[in-house]
């Protein structure tokens, strides 16, 4: 029999075949970073029909890999698992600039193993580079509870890696890149994408304005007798209101399952209760020193009883919590519009106190979003607590941010990117759509 020379149309068909030409046409498109986070794991776990697929992004220095898009593990992995370049199977492929693969990735003798991943369910194990222009710019990462990765999807993975490398915004995620293009005053010049670690999900627009504290010099207050009652009435009502609040903060950490994390609610009941506190207040308050100024003051004592001759580290901390508390009873007594947020905003800082729950929350901020100088346990409950979408260790946050920046924060990745284009809030906008349901 003669053969055709008929060229054969590949028509669709092979499940595989369609799934590498749709992933293809979806990479070659122009879209928000958080899409591509989003879809192309998932559409690489479609191709390699694996259990596991995680894409990796150097990050910071270029020398650390964050995972930033993940199908398998749990959402929070996302800007949590991090490797530096050399570390772990995934660190050494960037490295080497070289795909790696194992059958038994814990057998490996580069292999890193993350507890709350619990990747021992996944023993074979691929990781290929994404190379850019310059150098790597990440990592794809597919896993499989059995049948090993062959040779085939070895030279695949690399290639639908090259496919989306120029998808990774690579300069917007360095910050030693950005620094040599500095911010132009007056905000809004340009969009900057920055990446921090997720404390609480969601993702959410608004407008940037920085976290309040009182101000050191108070608005001036009367010393007349008239004025001095009213005083001590509204400090009497701003220590009932922050009673209140602690106590309906600790019953939502217990809502909440996390009493133990929000341990620190305690302190600022028992100072509340005690009663030669208020005392003290209430006697410098109605002798005429104002109310920020009494508080301020009953703070400077506290402090001082601290850091004398004991030393004692409880005295040190119930110290500075009762500073933090004296300056939300300020507030909760008398406005002072130097102090005021915008509502629904989304609030930069350094950290968040109780001062924020009980003070700052009144705005309704959107999301927040905290510096690298912000961490520990109590800042993790204090978000919890707060109950909006918020991003932490977000290195450069003040350089390229300012007040009244629109900007998007994406606290399921990790990302804020500040004066977002028009596509990436079209696709905030699809992804808080309701899905469609099928009747």
């Amino acid at each position: 029999m003669v053969p055709s020379n008929k060229p054969t149309v590949h028509e669709r068909g092979n499940a595989r075949l369609d799934a590498v030409l749709d992933f293809v046409a979806f990479a070659a498109k122009s879209m928000p970073i958080t899409t591509l986070l989003d879809e192309a794991p998932r559409r690489i776990a479609t191709i390699f029909e694996a259990d596991v697929s995680s894409l990796y992004l150097v990050e910071g220095d270029g020398a650390e890999l964050v995972m930033r898009g993940n199908v398998g593990f749990s959402n929070s992995a996302l800007g949590q698992v991090r490797l530096r370049v050399g570390e772990g199977i995934t660190g050494e492929a960037v490295e080497y600039q070289r795909p790696i693969s194992a059958e038994t990735a814990e057998q490996h003798a580069s292999y890193k193993y993350f507890a709350e991943l619990h990747e021992e369910r996944f023993p074979v194990f691929l990781a290929v580079p994404i190379r850019g222009k310059t150098g790597p710019v990440g990592a794809l990462v597919v896993q499989r509870r059995a049948i090993p990765f062959e040779a085939k999807d070895i030279e695949l993975l690399t290639a639908l890696g090259a496919v989306i490398a120029g998808g990774i915004h690579h300069a917007e995620l360095i910050d030693a890149h950005r620094a040599r293009t500095p911010r132009q005053a007056g905000g809004g010049t340009r969009k900057v994408t920055l990446t921090g670690r997720p404390a609480h999900p969601g993702r959410v627009l608004g407008a940037i304005a920085a976290l309040r504290r009182p101000p050191p010099r108070p608005t001036e207050e009367s010393s007349a007798p008239a004025s001095r009652v009213v005083d001590v009435r509204l400090l009497k009502g701003a220590f009932d209101v922050a009673a209140r609040a602690i106590e309906g903060l600790r019953e939502e950490a217990r809502r909440l399952d996390m009493v133990a994390e929000a341990a620190f609610l305690v302190t600022y009941g028992e100072i509340l209760g005690d009663m030669r506190f208020r005392e003290r207040a209430m006697e410098l308050t109605s002798a005429g020193g104002g109310i920020a100024q009494a508080l301020s003051q009953v703070a400077r004592e506290a402090t001082r009883v601290a850091v004398s001759f004991t030393r004692d580290a409880f005295l040190e901390d119930r110290a500075r919590d009762m500073e933090d508390l004296c300056d939300a009873i300020t507030m909760l007594a008398f406005y002072d519009k130097r102090t005021a947020l915008p509502n629904k905003a989304i609030l930069i800082g350094d950290g968040v106190t109780v001062f924020d729950l009980l003070i700052s929350s009144r705005a309704k901020p959107v999301a927040v979003a905290l510096s690298e100088r912000s961490g520990g346990p109590r800042t993790q409950a204090l978000l919890r607590l707060l109950g909006v979408p918020a991003i932490v260790d977000v290195q450069g946050i003040f350089r390229w941010a300012s007040e009244g920046d629109l900007a998007l924060l994406d606290a399921d990745h990790g990302i804020l990117v500040i004066n977002p284009s028009k596509s990436e809030m079209a696709a905030l906008r699809e992804h808080r759509r309701p899905p469609v349901r099928a009747d």
